[in-house]
């Protein structure tokens, strides 16, 4: 099973950006994080700049092969 962390971030075009990290990071950190990444504007949307923190969340994922014959 594959774990994800998901920044949410809303953009001045307010719409949702989505930062998707491997490895879940330690949550009680996470908010510092986030406020650190809209202060030094760290990344940009097709949007535009992001301008609030929407939420975060952690994403599990499960893949199971099909054998074909």
């Amino acid at each position: 099973m594959a774990k994800q962390i998901e920044l949410l971030f809303e953009n001045e075009e307010g719409k949702t950006v989505r930062i998707s990290l491997d490895e879940p990071v330690d949550t009680a950190a996470l908010e510092t994080a986030m406020d650190q990444i809209l202060a030094k504007n760290a990344f940009v949307s097709s949007g535009g700049d992001m301008v609030a923190k929407k939420g975060a969340r952690i994403v599990e994922r499960n893949v199971t092969d099909i054998p074909l014959s």
